[in-house]
């Protein structure tokens, strides 16, 4: 899942490819910032104009301590799929890349990615990477990418409503019925404060909050292997009444049901919003704009407890034809070091990406970049090669049984009919 709201869109090209690229000897352990490589080529990178500060600040310092020096290219976001496909089908690719970790999958399938499996697994922190960005990254046994930043997403939660509505602070909810009450508690403050905010017409969104409430109790919207919907699994009904008996209620603003994407950021920043789903980006925003909101956060849970996260985020790949991929793979080494973690990611409240400094010198000023951080490290991520045509769909079958079942009330309906869509999706119908 950046440092701002990320909507995920874009078509991948799949094209007739060169084969992968033959990954050479392991690296034996973690490479410190600032240690020289061997060489004096220039590597070329490639990232979206969404990204593009973060990979500038990481690329000049690798640039001033390292003979190889890395050369980005920023690309719009809208275009960047098609172009990266493009440019490996035309034998041109860059030699590095950043890409959502949902489209991995993707690129792999069409061999578009070189495989770096001995090199990733010769790490000697490779079991302290993010599982969601590993898992996705993983095709036919075989690795083609590793974590480069990332995103958890949880429930956050106004203090200042929670003690005005008699709520305790200090002990948000952990059951979709604690949810529910606070919400109902919240509204009951009266005129435009609403108890619980969601973008109900946000197909990307609802996937990054409202699918790890069905992972939290113990539920799946796909199989493992991304091959089976699963909706009919008995969580998804449940999480879908959850959101429509608040809807029914009314503790959840009218406008919600209209929005894009647009206030899915914006709304808890109004001061009258109780609780809401969001990533880690949420935190230093709210923080440095909105010093007046005293604000929580906690994880998302089942039913009865649990908890669980969409752990988003981008991976980083060398593209298959890459003319320099062990240079480009020491960047990736260097980039996941521990010090660098720190120092470039946790130190400017950026989560790192590995399950081991979660808890860390700087995280420990704010506990909520904890939690973001802890949330990123149990949470899920849908493995699918037609995930757009599944969830990011504006008129797929995902935001159309979320908006049928919590809009319309047809909770059984809804499910039953996205089952089917997602099935023939999913068998290239």
């Amino acid at each position: 899942m950046q440092r701002i709201v990320k909507v995920w869109t874009g078509l991948l090209a799949l094209l007739l490819l060169a084969a992968c690229a033959a990954p050479v000897a392991a690296p034996g352990g973690e490479q410190a910032a600032g240690e020289p490589a061997s060489g004096g080529v220039t590597i070329s990178f490639w990232t979206r104009d969404s990204n593009q500060a973060q990979v500038r600040s990481l690329v000049d310092a690798w640039n001033a301590s390292h003979e190889n020096q890395i050369e980005i290219t920023v690309i719009p976001a809208s275009e960047y799929m098609t172009k990266v496909g493009a440019s490996v089908g035309a034998g041109a690719p860059p030699d590095l890349m950043a890409v959502d970790l949902i489209y991995v999958p993707q690129f792999a399938a069409a061999n578009q990615l070189t495989d770096i499996t001995d090199l990733a697994k010769g790490l000697s922190y490779f079991d302290k990477l993010s599982p969601s960005h590993v898992r996705l990254a993983t095709y036919d046994g075989k690795i083609f990418g590793l974590p480069f930043n990332a995103e958890g997403s949880y429930l956050i939660y106004n203090k200042g409503l929670f003690e005005q509505a008699g709520l305790d602070p200090e002990n948000p909810p952990k059951t979709w019925g604690e949810i529910a009450d606070a919400a109902a508690k919240i509204r009951a403050l009266g005129e435009d404060i609403y108890g619980f905010y969601f973008s109900g017409a946000c197909a990307g969104c609802n996937a990054f909050t409202f699918a790890p409430l069905i992972w939290a109790n113990g539920g799946d919207v796909l199989s493992e292997d991304g091959t089976v919907a699963t909706l009919t699994d008995p969580s998804v009904a449940g999480a879908l009444a959850l959101y429509s008996q608040m809807w029914a209620d009314g503790v959840i603003p009218p406008g919600a049901q209209a929005d894009t994407g647009t206030d899915f950021a914006n709304a808890f920043t109004t001061g009258k919003i109780g609780m809401a789903g969001t990533g880690a980006f949420a935190i230093n925003n709210i923080k440095t704009n909105f010093p007046e909101i005293d604000f929580g956060a906690t994880f998302l849970p089942g039913q009865e407890g649990g908890a669980s996260s969409f752990a988003g985020g981008d991976s980083i790949a060398i593209p298959a034809g890459s003319k320099y991929p062990q240079e480009a793979f020491e960047f990736i080494q260097w980039a996941t070091s521990e010090e660098v973690q720190l120092e470039y990611y946790a130190k400017l409240n950026n989560l790192p990406v590995r399950t081991d400094l979660a808890e860390n010198e700087y995280f420990a000023q704010d506990s909520r970049l904890t939690t973001a951080a802890e949330a990123m490290a149990i949470g899920r991520t849908p493995y699918s090669i037609v995930y757009n045509q599944l969830f990011n769909d504006a008129n797929g079958p995902w935001l159309k049984m979320i908006q049928t079942a919590v809009f319309d009330g047809k909770v059984e309906e809804a499910v039953n009919t996205a089952q089917e869509e997602f099935t023939k999706i999913l068998a290239g119908q």
